[in-house]
């Protein structure tokens, strides 16, 4: 006969269930919440150039901000989401095939190196990529004259950088493989034997991908677009050193503003807007 002994109660602390988040929401509050409210107090003040912060708060005003709903910001941020939503359909279309060819037609052995090929690009500086477009698209450069030699261009050579076109190219290049990688891993966890009884009934190869394999990407598709789409509204660094005043966009815009002393309620409006997101 076996006499069950009562264990003794087991001592747990019980602590608040935020508190493991408590580390990220100290880092956001001072380094994201703290400063964005200085600049949103700056912004109701005037300009004086006269002191180290070149703002005025003795006579707070509102009137900074009707320049905002002036039509050159409206054509920037009209701008801007035209080349985000681009460039994001872009990524989509160039994307999926590639994660498409990457989940189900390499051999195990070689997706690492596949991806290792998508990811190696972003070890590289952002600023140095985006500079790096200026040889390429240079109406001078090598590629230029190759063109020109073909007759596919005039004789001036491509007319492509300080336009939004540059913008719009070197910009799917930076955010291309935030797109590939998330819908890799979606594309990876389909299971290849449902696409195989598409198939055994009666489904074709499109009718198959459009189907079962597009609808199971899904959420793939919905994080490459959050992870290319709200960065794209706040690249300043693109639209900076390939734009010009030709491709402007609304962080290029904010920052000029600061940069030169002028304003800073076009950084509260970028920071209420997408445009918020930047990486760079």
């Amino acid at each position: 006969m076996t006499v069950a002994v009562p264990s003794k109660p087991r001592f747990r602390l019980h602590s608040p269930k935020y508190l493991l988040a408590l580390p990220a929401i100290i880092w956001y509050a001072i380094f994201f919440a703290v400063p964005i409210g200085f600049i949103v107090v700056y912004s109701f003040g005037t300009k004086d150039g006269s002191k180290l912060i070149p703002v005025d708060l003795g006579h707070l005003t509102t009137a900074n901000y009707a320049s905002v709903f002036d039509d050159t910001f409206f054509r920037t941020f009209k701008a801007t989401l035209r080349i985000a939503l681009i460039a994001t359909a872009m990524c989509v279309l160039v994307g999926l095939p590639v994660a498409y060819f990457a989940a189900f037609k390499v051999a195990e052995r070689w997706k690492a190196i596949l991806l290792a090929l998508v990811v190696v690009p972003s070890f590289t500086s952002f600023l140095i990529r985006t500079v790096a477009w200026r040889i390429p698209l240079a109406p001078n450069g090598t590629f230029s004259q190759w063109l020109v030699d073909l007759g596919w261009v005039g004789s001036n050579g491509i007319q492509i950088l300080e336009t939004p076109m540059a913008v719009q190219i070197a910009i799917v290049y930076n955010y291309l493989g935030f797109m590939i990688l998330p819908l890799y891993v979606a594309l990876d966890r389909i299971d290849v034997r449902m696409r195989e009884a598409g198939k055994d009934l009666g489904a074709g190869r499109l009718a198959t991908f459009m189907t079962i394999t597009l609808p199971l990407a899904g959420p793939g598709i919905v994080a490459g677009v959050l992870l290319t789409f709200i960065p794209m509204c706040g690249d300043y660094v693109t639209a900076t050193v390939l734009g010009g005043a030709k491709g402007n966009m609304t962080d290029d815009r904010s920052g000029s503003s600061v940069i030169n002393g002028r304003s800073t309620h076009h950084v509260v409006v970028s920071v209420g807007s997408p445009a918020s997101s930047s990486t760079d």
